[in-house]
């Protein structure tokens, strides 16, 4: 089985190089743009004139011309425009598809990247902690060597963000997929306790570390509101919020893939609820009209699902699943939280706080994340689960009910 892998490393060019890397996104974010444009407003024309849709091939046709008329652009490898003008036609196939919305115009600050073919560009380590990347027209790049880079190269992907230049190197492996025979677990995603396991364990999400790094960034926001606009120091404090929002960030993502890693290694079936990430997390203003209630109270809840990353943990634990040759199991989260896993009652009154769970009926007491993680775990092993699934229509919703139907 081939899978690809992902391996992303800070990169350290020099000023001259910096200066190509920022061209090279300015070009390609321009050609993406431009063909867009094209696309959604002169489609009609190009139709008339032609007989012809506008394709992928017919824009890479014109980018050929532009680059012969325009030196700037020609200055930029003809590949990494090539692949702006795939992304494009990707978009389009997929908005068609129904499975995305149009294409909107990539904008400096967002969409600060470009993609190089692997024939294109060769690596070699330097020492234990520095490698050399070799692009097309900046020449070699150093960056910093944390692991080895397995596989057969496909692309490599340079971007910057708060904290600097990044390479990504995109390579497909070929492995053995084994079937999974571990144990099964129920994972409950909260807000109190990021992740809650039903064999009563909680995953060691770093709170303090990220609510550390919040309480930085609003006092550096502080700052930055009190600049004026246009000056160097307003420059300087808006550079220093946005790295430490990328700080946060990446701390988040380090927890999501450690965590999602082991629990591939270690179980063979992990049963999750089916959630609509985007729509919990939904503002509750509501409009002039008809004001929402409990505004400040939704705005916590949602910076607090969107400070664990929700959605990113189910992601990454989807394909590490896979590749780990486990199964990973929707359920329905309906009630699993005022649900008693042990006699069955559905009981609002029973969840006596966001920690707390007593049932009345039968006595138990539990954690009520755990106790909401062992329902989970009971809707996804027992045999009405595996009657939804042979569904299709079913398994389509369930999918789309959490954001990852193709």
């Amino acid at each position: 089985m081939k899978i690809n892998r992902g391996y992303r490393f800070k990169l350290r060019p020099t000023e001259e190089q910096a200066k190509m890397l920022f061209q090279h996104v300015g070009v390609c974010r321009l050609i993406y743009n431009l063909a867009l444009e094209q696309r959604r407003d002169h489609h009609r024309q190009y139709r008339a004139a032609t007989g012809k849709h506008i394709s992928y091939v017919s824009q890479a046709a014109e980018l050929t011309a532009l680059r012969a008329e325009f030196d700037w652009i020609r200055a930029v490898t003809q590949t990494a425009q090539q692949q702006a003008l795939r992304d494009l036609d990707r978009a389009y196939q997929n908005f068609f598809s129904g499975i995305a919305a149009y294409p909107s115009p990539r904008k400096k600050g967002v969409n600060d990247s470009f993609r190089l073919q692997g024939r294109e560009v060769a690596f070699r380590r330097l020492n234990k902690s520095w490698g050399i990347a070799k692009l097309p027209k900046i020449g070699e790049v150093r960056f910093r060597w944390t692991r080895d880079i397995p596989g057969k190269l496909k692309n490599a992907t340079i971007s910057i963000d708060p904290l600097g230049w990044h390479i990504s190197f995109s390579t497909e492996v070929e492995v053995e997929v084994d079937r999974n025979f571990g144990p099964t677990v129920g994972v409950d995603r909260g807000v109190v306790e990021a992740v809650a396991y039903s064999d009563g364990t909680f995953a060691d999400f770093p709170k303090a570390r990220i609510k550390g790094l919040d309480k930085k960034a609003r006092r550096a926001a502080r700052t930055l509101s009190r600049c004026r606009k246009g000056s160097n120091r307003r420059k300087v404090a808006k550079a220093r919020v946005a790295a430490l929002r990328a700080k946060a960030a990446r701390v988040r993502k380090h927890f999501n893939h450690v965590e999602t890693a082991r629990l591939a290694r270690i179980f063979g079936v992990v049963c999750i609820e089916a959630l609509k990430t985007r729509n919990m997390t939904a503002s509750a203003k509501g409009t002039v009209e008809e004001p929402g209630v409990n505004v400040r109270q939704k705005a916590g809840l949602n910076r607090s699902i969107l400070e664990i990353g929700w959605f990113q943990f189910h992601q990454f634990l989807t394909y590490k699943l896979a590749a780990a040759g486990g199964e990973l199991r929707l359920v329905d989260a309906a009630y699993t939280s005022i649900t008693c896993s042990c006699c069955g009652i559905i009981e609002k009154t029973n969840r006596k706080s966001q920690a707390v769970y007593e049932c009345a009926d039968c006595g138990l007491s539990a954690n009520a994340d755990t106790n909401a993680a062992i329902n989970i775990l009971q809707a996804g092993t027992r045999p009405a689960w595996r009657e939804r699934v042979a569904a299709p229509a079913k398994r389509k919703s369930h999918l789309e009910a959490d954001g990852l139907a193709a």
